[in-house]
């Protein structure tokens, strides 16, 4: 298994949040915006976003890595909002008993299929 970076580690300037928090933030901010625009429109920005991802993670500096994941998070928190899901709650059913596939915490899945 590639060695991978830890994730980024909690400072003052930039205090934890958790998804519900995040998604509750993105909701008040462009709700009206989001809503008019609707799943369609919102949707493509989200793929535009990927695609920058994509460049960052090819030749971006960390922190345009870090920008752009966080533009993608962003844009798939609004599609949720649109659609009225609530991604804590959904995260949790599918992942919080374990992998998908195998319900184990370290995945067990065959690498041929994903879990």
């Amino acid at each position: 298994m590639p060695n991978r970076p830890e994730p980024a580690s909690e400072s003052p300037a930039h205090p934890p949040i958790t998804l519900a928090d995040f998604q509750a933030l993105i909701r008040r901010m462009y709700m009206e915006k989001d809503v008019a625009r609707g799943i369609d429109g919102t949707f493509m920005w989200l793929i535009e976003e990927v695609g920058e991802l994509a460049s960052a993670l090819r030749d971006g500096t960390p922190e345009q890595q870090a920008e752009e994941f966080a533009d993608v998070l962003a844009w798939l928190v609004t599609i949720a909002n649109v659609a009225g899901v609530d991604l804590n709650a959904a995260v949790a059913a599918k992942y919080g008993a374990g992998c998908p596939g195998c319900r184990r915490f370290a995945c067990e899945c065959p690498d041929a299929g994903k879990p």
